[in-house]
């Protein structure tokens, strides 16, 4: 197996809404983006799939030395393997790459976070550089294209968070902020029993109209030439805002399940979206 169709292999078996969206792109771009994608879910699956958090520590220590021997040198890994190729077409950053990391390492140090400004640092790191990469990968003209790739990235994370409060409680992890279950008065035990009260929904329905409004920032940014380069980062918000209206049609139950759309629905998103693009 070659390192191209190891990372394909990867973003196929996740099933994510990106998958649907990279198709719409020629083959170098598409097998760019692919090795990103297979990337941060190498780099996210040892934080989700490593119980022991010295363990995972030492692991993501050692991706952090097969992203410098992406630009020194001998990479190993298959993914990083697939990278090279990406680094040296489109200019992916070693620092954006260890920014990643950087977001993983806050799921081993913090199970809570104290107000929004802290859990956009989370964001940013995690999705936000990953959108900037993306862009880069994509193509784009303007320099505006970056404000509108990194605002994009955080809402695609803030999406997430929406549809896994249930399983990220279950972990022992609360991502939404400490202010808003206090202004909500939804104490944080609430959540990781999974009870939701009357005051949860109302919070979720906050946190729902705060990503919203995430994407409407985005693509107000987003110059109306590189509409079309960023083809695949549209699709891939016509999946995600339409999850998020799903989570709302469904009265924000996200405690109890895992909230998601068919592949066929997605491809009929990623399509439509690109083509209007």
């Amino acid at each position: 197996m070659t390192p191209d169709e190891y990372c394909a292999q990867k973003a196929a078996q996740s099933g994510s809404s990106f998958y649907y969206s990279f198709r719409l792109l020629p083959a170098p771009r598409r097998a760019a983006i692919t090795a990103l994608y297979a990337y941060c879910r190498e780099v996210d699956d040892v934080v989700d799939e490593v119980s022991d958090p010295n363990v995972a520590r030492v692991k993501l220590a050692w991706w952090r030395t097969e992203v410098d021997a992406i630009f020194t040198g001998d990479p190993q890994h298959p993914v990083a393997l697939a990278l090279v190729k990406a680094v040296e077409r489109y200019g992916i950053t070693r620092g954006n790459l260890q920014t990643v990391i950087d977001g993983m390492e806050m799921d081993l140090d913090k199970v809570r976070y104290v107000d929004f400004t802290e859990l956009e640092t989370y964001c940013d790191r995690v999705a936000g550089v990953v959108g900037l990469m993306a862009a880069a990968i994509f193509g784009y003209e303007d320099p505006s294209t970056l404000v509108y790739a990194r605002k994009l990235g955080v809402a695609f994370q803030l999406t997430n968070i929406i549809r896994d409060v249930g399983e990220d409680a279950r972990r022992g992890r609360v991502y939404l902020p400490q202010e808003d279950l206090a202004r909500f008065g939804v104490p944080p035990s609430d959540v990781l029993r999974g009870h939701a009260s009357p005051a949860f929904v109302e919070l979720m329905r906050f946190e729902t109209e705060r990503a919203r409004a995430w994407y409407d920032a985005a693509f107000a940014a987003l110059p109306a030439r590189d509409r079309h380069a960023q083809r695949a980062g549209i699709a891939m918000a016509a999946i995600y805002r339409t999850l998020l209206d799903e989570i709302a049609r469904d009265g924000y139950r996200v405690l109890d399940r895992r909230i998601a759309l068919t592949p066929l629905r997605k491809l009929w998103l990623a399509t439509r979206a690109a083509w209007r693009a």
